[in-house]
């Protein structure tokens, strides 16, 4: 039986956004990065040679979401007017959880720019902490919610019980 994927003989193309309205866009994504709880104690105590986990992860963040488009070969270059990029530590299961909102005005959406920048964060968290634990594992990377734009808003409903839950009611990390 024959697939129906057809390729398209390497034919690509950024969408064409020049009629679409300038309109207020937000997205919210988040990424876990999973450890033992040795190297969640060596976060928290801010033990990790490499120095403030959380600071680093977050520049790490604001800087991927500016830089999507090098990174996403059809995604717009967008001017962002917001990135914010949050990380707390999840003690029952041990992770480091990260959530990003990226907001902008403009003719498309910001979910791949909060998704670069909740995988850019947690890939800094596993390069400052991997002389530690290299078995860390990277997941549960989501799309929280997006507003704005001709589809509206949407919000994740269902979700696994583990996966993507509220940052508030957390131990907060260092400031």
């Amino acid at each position: 039986m024959k697939s129906p994927y057809r390729p398209s003989a390497g034919r690509v193309k950024m969408a064409d956004v020049s009629s679409k309205p300038s309109t207020l866009r937000e997205a919210r994504a988040q990424a876990r990065v999973l450890m033992g709880a040795k190297t969640l104690r060596l976060i928290k105590e801010g033990r990790i040679p490499k120095g403030d986990v959380f600071s680093v992860a977050k520049i790490a963040g604001v800087m991927a979401a500016k830089k999507t488009p090098l990174l996403i070969p059809l995604c717009h270059p967008l001017e962002l007017t917001s990135v914010l990029v949050d990380i707390e530590l999840d003690e029952e299961r041990p992770a480091v959880v990260i959530e990003s909102t990226v907001r902008t005005r403009g003719r498309t959406g910001v979910e791949m720019e909060a998704l670069t920048a909740v995988m850019a964060s947690a890939l800094t968290v596993y390069d400052m902490c991997k002389a530690f634990d290299k078995g860390m594992v990277v997941s549960e990377v989501v799309l929280l919610e997006k507003k704005g734009g001709r589809s509206g808003h949407y919000k994740r409903e269902a979700r696994p019980p583990a996966v993507a839950r509220p940052l508030r009611n957390r131990l907060r990390a260092p400031a």
